[in-house]
């Protein structure tokens, strides 16, 4: 039972709390973030100095991966060796680092994002550059702890003789921090490094004289000076990186798109891939052929564009549309004192200067300690070969080596060291020459020693080390900037010509509310009313658009939807069409289509009018409908009704400078004409201002615009089924919300009511009676009459009873001029 005592109860919050911060902290410090220092993870410390130690060096051969792979496992990472060789694959890709720190031989993967091949078949070496990574490790520059098992030490950073974390970047996910740091030209960051060594108060502006940007081993073109500033100054920042493009005149009068560098860490297969999706599904029309040409000389896809299309116009779209242009997301993180932190280019250059100080300052130390001891044992060498006789009497008068040593110290005054040194001397030193050697030697451990001092005693002294080693590395590994660097982000449009093919069609709305579009062809090879619709329902527009076009349908509940002409179901002239509520939401179940404009282009000399039947109108200027985000789904207020029960009973579109009238007839016979230039000019949510005087029981039953001057004339349909036509101009111009006149004689017993008003001119009417009759009359028929007259009865009310419906009848055959 004494076991019990062991036994601790917790909470599971206190368990997973406790545990998952450990695991957090071990992989922020030791996994997924790059040291300040020297850039590196510890896994890649660990790969480099595991094959630094074995010998496996850019001087010497190749060797397996694998054998690198089991000694770094073995040693120092015990984790899995597929992580520790994708680490190493990595650091020799040279479309991933900007200097490699690996080469390999064999497969090692692709930007198409092949697998590399397994690690028993690749072999591997570090890079000479990797070389100056380790550079001096052995004389204590760095600290070094026991690995995993207290068998080895390994070191917590390398010596770095150059910046690393900025010439390859780096991209990890941790626990609560990832980071995202861009590579870099390694001769511009030691010209920003050596300028910030002489002048430590240096601006940001200053030090991007000298790094101007990141530089991509897959080269590009980066857009976007003031976000790599905001970058530099906090770690965080947004660039657009684009592929580096050309348009190539090609036989047959045609042209292609030729890339040569694409976005860094972009899979180009998968780039390809989705470009010729974009032809295949003729989501733009233009591209014949989409190529990767890439070969041992170099990158090259190839986008073969069909005859007349318009390259600039599809190269933007595939721009905004694929990985053709990315954009870059700056997040530098790094762990600076133990800790990760968002660092800024400066405080980089800042902690590496800091740790090169150190490391050179350990480095003269170790190479003075070093020093100092064989200079006390050269002028040991140098005193016995000046007392050589009595020093070989001292030896050969001794018993072993022990006592040779102690009777050389005691007898002459060697220290324990020198007379180790004597002792252990070949005769063949005993020569001439050799004294000039050691002589020779004194002299210079003598300059060495002072050189050091000098440096550990002088800062200056220290920091010219510093530059020297820089340049030296400047010098011997410099390579051209790759990436191009653009101030200005450039903003991409796209144009509908480039993803539409231009095309005449005919649209079709019928009042049910269903919507197409058909070719001219389907149309040509179909009689016109062959018009495919459902029964009970007629056309409401029929008219020649072009793809380019638009569509504005405008709802009797005061709603407009917008729909771009391509984008109508492309259906035969026989075919239904599809209902607006399938893509349409929020539409009320009465809402029934009123009014269809087409247009090529906003035009801001034209306004809307809308005219309700409670009375009330408005003008909306055109430009407010501009297609919005959400049209697709979601209709916008074209006037607001404040009754439910209103709705719109005509909607115009006019031009300003027209000397147009409106002319409203309402339901007891009230006829009212005055000035458009009446109604106010005001926003889509508006509700309008009152068209007319109404009485209690009236409504606005239609209402028109005509021109001031001329005859126009128009058709009054009763309840009683009489028919009446009548110049609108007859009745005189009077305000904006009168009563009216009356346009119909009202009879004592059993009034004339009006249930329709419209234009007078070749329009065809079929007059529906509540019994079912229907009548078809012809507008150019009926004699036009005075304002009095009643009109004359064209269905007889006792026995068809009283007018239902009376509905225009729409020529299913197309009007060229449709397009406003």
């Amino acid at each position: 039972m004494e076991h019990k005592n062991n036994i601790q109860e917790l909470t599971l919050e206190e368990v997973m709390g406790d545990r998952f911060g450990r695991y957090s902290k071990y992989i922020i410090q030791e996994r997924a973030l790059p040291d300040i220092r020297d850039g590196l993870k510890p896994v890649q410390r660990r790969i480099l100095f595991a094959m630094n130690q074995d010998g496996n060096t850019y001087d010497k051969g190749f060797r397996k991966s694998a054998k690198s792979v089991g000694n770094i496992m073995g040693n120092f990472h015990p984790h899995g060796d597929s992580s520790i060789y994708e680490a190493m694959v990595r650091m020799s890709q040279d479309w991933k680092l900007r200097q490699i720190l690996i080469e390999m031989h064999g497969n090692n993967g692709s930007m198409d994002g092949d697998p590399p091949a397994a690690m028993r078949y690749t072999e591997a070496r570090l890079s000479e550059l990797s070389g100056e990574l380790l550079k001096d490790i052995e004389k204590d520059t760095v600290e070094l702890v026991w690995n995993f098992d207290d068998t080895e030490k390994e070191p917590t950073v390398l010596p770095a003789k150059y910046p690393n974390l900025l010439v390859n970047g780096s991209t990890g996910i941790s626990a609560g921090y990832a980071t995202e740091i861009p590579t870099h030209n390694l001769s511009e960051v030691i010209d920003g490094t050596i300028y910030l060594i002489d002048h430590p108060n240096a601006s940001l502006d200053k030090l991007m004289e000298f790094i101007p940007g990141p530089d991509f081993p897959t080269g590009g073109i980066l857009q976007g000076k003031e976000e790599i500033k905001k970058a530099y100054e906090t770690g965080r920042g947004k660039v657009i990186l684009r592929s580096k493009t050309r348009i190539e005149d090609i036989k047959g009068g045609k042209q292609q798109i030729v890339i040569n560098e694409i976005p860094y860490e972009v899979n180009k297969a998968n780039l390809v891939k989705k470009m010729d999706e974009i032809r295949l599904n003729k989501k733009i029309d233009g591209i014949a052929e989409v190529r990767d040409e890439t070969d041992r000389t170099g990158l090259q896809i190839v986008v073969e564009l069909k005859k007349d299309a318009n390259a600039q116009g599809i190269l933007n779209y595939l721009f905004k549309n694929t990985e053709l242009q990315i954009n870059y997301n700056f997040n530098m993180v790094a762990i600076d004192e133990m800790r990760p932190q968002q660092v800024g280019l400066k405080h980089i250059l800042e902690s590496y200067v800091k740790h090169r100080r150190e490391v050179i300052a350990k480095r003269s130390r170790y190479e003075l300690k070093k020093a100092q001891k064989r200079q006390h044992i050269v002028d040991g060498l140098m005193k016995a070969l000046s007392i050589l006789d009595e020093v070989i009497a001292t030896i050969r008068s001794s018993k072993d080596k022990k006592d040779a040593k102690n009777n050389l110290v005691v007898q002459h005054g060697f220290t324990e060291e020198q007379a180790e040194a004597i002792v252990t001397l070949q005769l063949y030193r005993l020569t001439n020459t050799d004294i000039t050697q050691l002589q020779a030697e004194a002299q210079e451990l003598a300059e060495t020693i002072r050189e050091l001092t000098k440096i550990l005693n002088e800062e200056t002294e220290l920091l010219k080390v510093i530059k020297k080693e820089l340049r030296e590395i400047k010098k011997k590994y410099h390579s051209d900037r790759m990436t191009e660097i653009e101030a200005e982000i450039q903003e991409i449009k796209i144009e509908t010509q480039v993803l539409v093919a231009q095309e005449d069609v005919v649209v079709t709305v019928t009042t049910d509310g269903y919507v197409k579009r058909s070719s001219l062809r389907s149309y040509g090879a179909s009689k016109p009313e062959e018009l495919g619709m459902k029964e009970g329902d007629a056309l409401l527009y029929s008219g020649q658009a072009s793809t380019l076009d638009h569509l504005l349908l405008v709802t009797n509940k005061g709603n407009v939807i917008y729909r771009p002409i391509h984008e109508l179901p492309d259906l035969k002239w026989k075919d239904l069409g599809e209902h607006i509520s399938q893509t349409v939401m929020n539409l009320a179940t009465e809402e029934t289509i009123l009014a269809v404009f087409t247009y090529q282009e906003l035009d801001p000399h034209k306004n809307f009018v809308l005219i309700s039947k409670n009375g009330m109108i408005k003008q909306t200027r055109m430009t407010e409908f501009e297609p919005w985000r959400t049209y697709k789904s979601r209709p916008l207020t074209m006037m607001k009704l404040k009754d439910e029960a209103d709705e719109l009973v005509n909607v115009y579109l006019a031009d300003q400078n027209e000397p147009l009238d409106v002319f409203l007839v309402s339901y007891r016979a009230f006829g009212l004409r005055y000035p458009l230039a009446e109604v106010p000019v005001v926003g889509p949510k508006a509700a309008g201002v009152k068209a007319m005087n109404l009485k209690e029981d009236d409504q606005i039953v239609n209402g028109l615009l005509v021109y001031s001057e001329g005859d126009t004339p128009v058709i009054m349909v009763t309840q009683r089924g009489a028919v009446k036509r009548m110049l609108a101009q007859e009745i005189s111009q009077l305000g904006r919300a009168k009563r009216g006149l009356m346009v119909l004689r009202e009879l004592k017993k059993n009034p004339h009511r009006i249930v329709y008003m419209g234009s007078g001119e070749n329009q065809s009417l079929i007059l529906t009676t509540q019994k079912g009759q229907m009548i078809e009359i012809e507008t150019n028929q009926i004699p036009i009459n005075d304002r009095t007259s009643n009109g004359s009865f064209v269905t007889d009310e006792k026995s068809g009873g009283l007018i239902h419906e009376v509905a225009r009848v729409i020529d299913p055959a197309i009007q060229e001029d449709s397009v406003l």
